[in-house]
């Protein structure tokens, strides 16, 4: 059986047009090939696609090795030192080549314009910051019918009590931003903690009500867990914000039931 030829971008494009895209891999052998194949997939050709092995003990690290070797787009990497999601996802950061970033999760799907749009769409507003709406899916990506709507426009003071920037859907502009400000921070819901400290900044989030994304949620996900989620988001406006408790009540209050809404 003979070997597959590598696949090349349709046509060479400046750098100042290219996507990098950073998965961080643990663990993800069992998803990891049809989520690249989503990117793979995608209308807009002019991108990495940079793997993060961070830690795994299956099969990934064989896999990514193996994806990288039938597309000279895809780049592999491995997180040395402190593990974990942030950190993985700051490795891809410091050696992406392009002027725009994008993150998807390794178990996520992106539709198959979901880099056209929404690169389109950060032109068309001027923004530096886009996310757009997404479908949950169950165990096989399977879309359940249940999409999160992205609003037209996000500030900090609105973003702190509803978390509806899902980490697979953003595209980030590192001419305008730079990549000190999009470095996520080593704490728990670090990908929330990071849209906070953009927003923080004065920016404003542009969301493009496109439904181009499917969020795999397995029924024992780490986000399935209610109680755990509300504790996260109680320490990141504590010890991320620094917020008081009264202005972290409020803002939870509203998270919490902004996120049983969408969920319902």
């Amino acid at each position: 059986m003979g070997t597959k030829a590598k696949q090349q971008p349709a046509a060479p494009a400046p750098q100042d047009e290219l996507v990098s895209i950073v998965i961080p891999v643990h663990n993800a052998e069992k998803y990891l090939r049809r989520t690249v194949e989503s990117v793979l997939a995608q209308s807009y050709k002019n991108f990495e696609l940079l793997l993060v092995e961070d830690a795994s003990t299956d099969g990934s690290a064989a896999l990514m090795k193996e994806l990288a070797a039938e597309d000279t787009r895809i780049r592999t990497l491995v997180n040395e030192g402190k593990h974990g999601a942030a950190n993985a996802r700051n490795a891809g950061i410091d050696t992406a080549k392009g002027r725009y970033l994008a993150f998807l999760d390794a178990d996520d799907l992106w539709l198959e314009e979901k880099l056209k749009r929404t690169l389109r769409f950060m032109k068309k507003q001027d923004a530096s910051f886009v996310f757009t709406s997404y479908e949950f899916g169950d165990e096989n990506a399977k879309g359940t019918g249940k999409v999160v709507h992205a609003p037209s426009s996000l500030d900090y003071a609105h973003a702190l009590s509803r978390t509806v920037i899902f980490t697979s859907t953003v595209l980030l502009d590192l001419k305008k931003l730079g990549r000190r400000i999009v470095h996520m921070p080593d704490v728990e819901s670090e990908d929330t903690a990071c849209w906070w400290q953009i927003l923080r900044s004065g920016v404003t989030a542009r969301g493009l009500d496109a439904r181009l994304v499917v969020y795999r949620r397995p029924a024992h996900s780490l986000s399935s867990n209610k109680f755990k989620a509300v504790q996260r988001i109680w320490r990141l406006y504590r010890k991320q914000e620094k917020l008081n408790p009264f202005r972290s009540f409020f803002y939870l209050c509203g998270w919490a039931w902004r996120a049983s809404v969408r969920r319902m």
